[in-house]
């Protein structure tokens, strides 16, 4: 078997591996042995493809692979859904009560609900979103 399809086979397993661990580390060095295949396609010896592998595998996980995961693992920064919703303001539309009321929220009218059961929130009063309980805006009226 040609060194260039044994190098791309092991690119091929590291890159798989890579799907099952997300280390980063094994996709890195698949990365290395597919450079490596081309290497050997182009009919360097064996012992300088393992040089070509081992410098290239090397300089990736001490220089790429931090950044790597540095970005993977930061937060989200951007809320979607129903966590956006949650500190905006919206108008209530119908009175709101512990039991239940409507807001708009944007757009949308939401089924609503008071943050306090003593609180009675009349039409036309900005609130403030203060969670969202399934399909229920849970709201507290701004001062």
């Amino acid at each position: 078997m040609d060194p260039w399809l044994v190098w791309l086979i092991v690119s091929g397993a590291l890159a798989v591996a890579e799907i099952f661990t997300l280390t980063a580390a094994l996709g890195i060095l698949g990365a290395a042995a597919a450079v490596t295949a081309g290497t050997a396609a182009l009919g360097l010896p064996l012992p300088l493809q393992f040089v070509v592998f081992a410098v290239l595998a090397s300089l990736s996980l001490l220089f790429v692979r931090p950044v790597v995961v540095r970005r993977a693992g930061s937060a989200p920064t951007a809320k979607f859904g129903v966590d956006a919703l949650v500190g905006r303001p919206a108008r209530v539309v119908s009175e709101v009560t512990g039991a239940g009321g409507r807001v708009r929220i944007g757009g949308e009218e939401w089924s609503a609900r008071a943050y306090d059961d003593a609180l009675v929130i009349p039409p036309g009063v900005t609130v403030d979103v203060m969670e969202i309980d399934g399909a229920t805006a849970v709201v507290y009226p701004r001062e």
